[in-house]
């Protein structure tokens, strides 16, 4: 590693649920790092956990008050002096929007991972339209330079 390459740390976890095989095909430890450290602008500690429906809506009603399972969870603990952030994936839900948009569920991963890591920098679509379109923006063009197709 070059000496000023911000140092990256990132783990996968997997949790139980049905179909796993396949989802650890189309998000391997490899390409979750590239993903991941491609949208990364400075040191990080991320782990990724991809969960099933159980495990996601339990996490979502616990720290969001949303009684339902999401795409992604994104729990960031520290931006300085290195982003601290744990991004929780729930595999059924992405497979299926991957299957509702007619899109690979390995691009559907990338997108939502740069997505999680982009929200654990600070990066915020909810609170205005602004900042929607910079994060919207900010995804196709990381997307775009990791040969990926554009994710809207």
């Amino acid at each position: 590693m070059p000496k000023n390459t911000p140092h990256i740390d990132i783990s996968l976890q997997w949790g139980a649920f049905d179909g796993r095989a396949l989802h650890k095909t189309a998000c391997t430890a490899a390409l979750v790092k590239r993903w991941v450290a491609h949208a990364c602008q400075g040191a990080a500690e991320i782990t990724v956990r991809i969960v099933g429906e159980e495990e996601a809506r339990a996490l979502n009603k616990q720290f969001r008050q949303k009684d339902y399972a999401t795409n992604i969870l994104t729990f960031d603990y520290a931006t300085e002096p290195a982003v601290c952030a744990d991004l929780v994936l729930c595999g059924p839900i992405v497979a299926r929007e991957a299957a509702e948009q007619s899109k690979p569920l390995q691009d559907h991963y990338a997108h939502l991972l740069i997505h999680g890591t982009l929200h654990a920098q600070g990066y915020d679509h909810e609170t205005n339209e602004q900042d929607a379109l910079e994060m919207e923006a900010l995804e196709i063009f990381l997307m775009g330079a990791l040969n990926l197709p554009c994710p809207y």
